[in-house]
């Protein structure tokens, strides 16, 4: 099983100190986070993708690039890429050029966003979302998986011709996932590709989240990619822990009454018993972390939303200690014992570079031996 951290590179005020970071600051601090990520033994960072404040990550392949420059084992991934609004020649070539600088080390999460005026100010209309996000991604597959593409839609000028460069590094494609909140659309298309599945799990009662993995799992299964427990599932989760549980509450207060992202709504306590949010001891985290199973089954990836709410970034990297040495380790351990045989691990460059020479040589295997023609002079022997 995979466990990482995902970041939204939102720009929030500290309200223990009014010290809001500076968008340089941020965007270095998320940085910091990804080191500290591998350094801590964590397999995977992924960020997303946002086009306005109070957000910084505008261009997630750059900000990867950089951090797989400095990196050598962790996943890179994205937490949305914007299938809707986003070119999909240039994801393909992007993404392609990113796998070839990190050595394989990425994957992608494609979402529609939660920002409507994005869709205006990138030429699109928001009420063709869900045209777009088919359409789009339809290409893209394509233009990973074929050297050369003549292709004709609605939403972008026709392709003739068309080859994106750089090819996929060893001509495997990224593996995707597909990410939505509350879009069953979005999960019947990860099940038709027989791609991954991902939900936030964040704002939502944990019974939501449950029916979309389960839609996406019988999808599947009915799509022929395997047994509805074969699907590939990853969800999020929040967690802010200290050595006991009450020093974790005092402490995570003032950032959740004061941060918008949680709408100055429910208490902490409420928001906590309602959503997957965990506020606590380390040993909490793993139970409420191990307890995800018995409502999602077996999953592969479980990322942890960490750098939010105006925490400082010297509290994040605390944070990511704890994940990594005293939560991540036991979690390890708990699911692998509990994963039958038969669920496959989370895809990886290595396992998909592995699978794709299999088939090759399979099709070698099956191909009927070419016999040549006798010539007339042995025809009349």
């Amino acid at each position: 099983m995979q466990f990482g951290v995902f970041s939204v590179g939102d720009v929030t005020e500290d309200p223990t100190t009014g010290v809001t970071p500076t968008e340089g600051e941020r965007i270095k601090a998320m940085v910091a986070i990804a080191l500290k990520a591998e350094e801590v033994g964590l397999d995977v960072f992924a960020q997303g993708e946002h086009h306005n404040p109070p957000f910084v990550p505008s261009s997630p392949t750059t900000q990867l690039g950089f951090i797989a420059a400095q990196t050598s084992k962790i996943i890179l991934s994205t937490s949305t890429t914007l299938i809707t609004t986003n070119d999909p020649v240039k994801i393909a070539e992007d993404y392609a050029m990113l796998q070839h600088l990190a050595d394989g080390r990425v994957d992608l999460m494609m979402g529609r966003g939660n920002t409507g005026p994005v869709y205006p100010w990138f030429g699109q209309d928001i009420r063709n979302g869900i045209a777009l996000a088919v359409e789009n991604y339809a290409l893209l597959r394509r233009l990973w998986r074929e050297d050369v593409v003549d292709w004709e839609g609605k939403f972008r000028t026709p392709l003739q011709g068309f080859t994106a460069t750089p090819r996929p590094l060893d001509g495997v494609p990224p593996f995707v996932w597909h990410g939505s909140i509350r879009s069953p659309e979005i999960a019947e298309q990860a099940a038709y590709y027989g791609d991954g599945f991902f939900h936030n799990n964040i704002f939502w009662p944990i019974s939501h989240t449950k029916q979309m993995i389960e839609l996406y799992r019988r999808r599947f299964e009915h799509y022929g990619h395997g047994a509805a427990d074969q699907a590939i599932v990853g969800v999020g989760g929040q967690v802010f822990m200290r050595k006991n549980s009450q020093d974790a509450v005092r402490e995570f207060r003032p950032y959740f009454d004061n941060a918008p992202v949680y709408g100055h709504g429910p208490s902490l306590e409420d928001f906590t018993r309602e959503t997957p949010l965990t506020v606590g001891s380390p040993q909490e985290v793993i139970e409420r972390t191990l307890s995800f199973r018995e409502h999602f089954g077996d999953y592969q990836r479980q990322l942890f939303l960490m750098d939010h709410a105006g925490l400082p970034l010297k509290t994040v990297l605390e944070q990511l200690d704890i994940l990594g040495e005293e939560v991540v380790p036991v979690l390890r351990k708990e699911f692998a014992a509990l994963k039958p045989a038969h669920v496959p691990d989370a895809p990886t460059h290595a396992s998909l570079k592995a699978a794709a020479e299999r088939a090759r040589q399979l099709e070698t295997i099956d191909e009927p031996a070419v016999v040549a023609e006798p010539t007339a002079e042995e025809s009349t022997r």
